[in-house]
């Protein structure tokens, strides 16, 4: 498989932005099988009620001027509140009885943050308990309000509560404990639930992870239970205090970490500064090929290195019998792994033996330029100047980049 061209520099743990229309369905493993329709009705949509053109008279309705009416109520079970995550099944009609969004068709629930949908939604599921079948009639204000795309005027929604899904309480130690441990750099841990001995991760692995984090001052800046599923990453890609942290857990394990700044974004603009507090939930392992170890002369070009007009130096580590040259247009596939001058690897295809496919036209010029000097099946080391790499696209890694490339292929772009 080849894989684009997508880094990740050590920036923040991917955060959700905040879902503003209800269809906010999610594709994924999570459908209730109970939603599963029939042909007719996913084909058709589903029948609108009888008092879809306005509420009824023994609908309640709201100060803000939300009605809704019990269509069945579960088990008492509980209710959500604005922090909350829910699921739900619901259907949606314009007044006139077209059916425009259900998830009851597509047959699997929506999950959403309460507070993250439209003002009438926040409202009307927190009346509601988990079990209940709710019917609202939404006032255009408590809607979409005119917004360009979206239904118009009132809007109807059958809603059923499936399930509540709480946040994280914030830890009430949010600085270290005595009893936390510490390792030598200065990262402090401490289990908090132990799994059943499974699989560790190593620096270059990938992991699946839940994770909720926390500022020193009981902030909660990232987590994934607003994301609404867990994330995948390798750790090569994240913050020091996780790559070193998550290679002390093993699957099933929960751990809380108090990473010290500079194990974490220290002045990096738009990441939370201080100290940061994780728990972090090892869900599971992909152990991965290992990637190749920074090389002897990854700190400057050694005395036989070439240099290219712009400035990039290059060495050839293994030559080809192919004359095969990409030019400027060309679209190649390579083998990479690039490393900073002080040995510190910020990317490699080899772990997933994915090799890369990208349009020279559309990369950092050093990139570009020192490519062009290889041919078909050739390996060969690149030592790329700031000015030609970070400094060319303002994104990456600091200073001169060293990568070793493997040409696999070239087309024509």
């Amino acid at each position: 498989m080849v894989r684009s061209m997508a880094f990740m520099f050590r920036s923040a743990v991917a955060a959700c932005l905040l879902l503003t229309a209800i269809a906010c369905h999610r594709d994924g493993d999570d459908a209730d099988p109970e939603g599963e329709t029939d042909e007719a009705e996913t084909d058709e949509g589903i029948p609108a009620p009888d008092d879809v053109a306005a509420p009824p008279d023994d609908a309640q309705t709201t100060d803000s001027g939300l009605a809704y009416k019990i269509l069945d109520e579960g088990e008492d079970g509980e209710s959500p509140s604005e922090s909350d995550r829910v699921e739900v099944h619901y259907t949606g009609w314009t007044t006139d009885g077209e059916m425009f969004d259900s998830s009851v068709t597509r047959g699997e629930p929506a999950q959403f943050d309460v507070t993250g949908v439209i003002d009438g939604w926040t409202e009307g599921v927190q009346l509601m308990s988990v079990g209940d079948t709710y019917r609202f009639w939404i006032p255009e204000d408590l809607a979409y309000g005119g917004q360009a795309g979206a239904p118009e005027g009132m809007l109807v929604f059958d809603v059923e509560l499936l399930d509540v899904d709480r946040p994280p309480e914030t830890p009430s130690d949010l600085e270290p404990p005595e009893d936390a441990e510490r390792t030598e750099s200065g990262l402090a841990y401490q289990p908090l639930e132990q799994g059943d001995g499974g699989d560790s991760p190593r620096s270059w692995d990938e992991v699946e992870v839940e994770y909720s984090g926390w500022t020193t001052d009981g902030e909660m800046f990232d987590s994934t239970f607003s994301q609404g599923s867990p994330a995948t990453f390798a750790l090569t890609q994240v913050i020091p205090g996780w790559t070193e942290g998550i290679q002390l857990m093993s699957a099933g394990d929960t751990y809380r970490f108090w990473i010290p700044e500079e194990l974490a974004y220290a002045d990096q603009p738009g990441g939370p500064q201080g100290m940061l507090v994780f728990d972090v939930e090892l869900l599971d392992v992909d152990q991965l090929n290992e990637p190749p170890p920074a090389p002897d002369d990854v700190s400057g070009p050694p005395a036989g290195a070439q240099t290219t007009d712009g400035g990039v130096h290059y060495r050839v580590l293994e030559d080809s019998d192919s004359d095969e040259r990409p030019d400027e247009d060309s679209v190649v596939t390579v083998h990479l792994t690039g490393w900073t001058t002080d040995g510190e690897m910020f990317d490699s295809s080899i772990p997933h033996d994915e090799p890369m496919e990208f349009p020279l036209n559309q990369v950092i010029p050093g990139w570009a330029e020192g490519i062009r000097t290889m041919t078909v099946g050739q390996k060969s080391r690149l030592w790329i100047p700031e000015e030609l790499a970070r400094g060319a696209s303002g994104q990456g890694p600091e200073g001169t980049l060293v990568l070793d490339v493997e040409l696999l292929n070239i087309e024509e772009g």
